[in-house]
């Protein structure tokens, strides 16, 4: 695997881990009930997975174009990253949805007391 290719999987790498970060910070607001700021969390996991699979694409078109790619440790971390930053942004979008009904069935217990 040339230099490029390395970049290109270090930067899978580091998108992916960027949007997992945001991801678990959606989940830390939403437990906090601070919506708003877990979906902007939400938002931002997706802009990272967005540039993560950008990333990808340059090697799959690589790959396809008849420039074969070296798989080695690094690019299958790469796509190990890429993988759990996709399963974290999943997870914190429906423990945004379950902290939302929590947080209404606590409101709706508060008001019968």
């Amino acid at each position: 695997m040339n230099e490029e290719k390395y970049e290109i999987a270090f930067q899978v790498i580091m998108n992916a881990g960027n949007s997992k970060s945001s991801s678990m910070m959606a989940i830390e607001a939403a437990r906090e009930f601070e919506f708003e700021e877990a979906e902007k969390y939400i938002k931002e996991a997706e802009k990272e997975l967005r540039e993560a699979h950008h990333s990808q694409t340059e090697l799959i078109k690589q790959e396809s174009s008849g420039k074969g790619v070296d798989v080695n440790i690094i690019l299958v971390h790469s796509q190990d990253h890429l993988t759990m930053a996709i399963t974290a942004k999943d997870q914190a979008e429906e423990f945004l949805n379950m902290y939302r009904m929590i947080k209404e069935l606590k409101d709706q217990i508060e008001k019968m007391k």
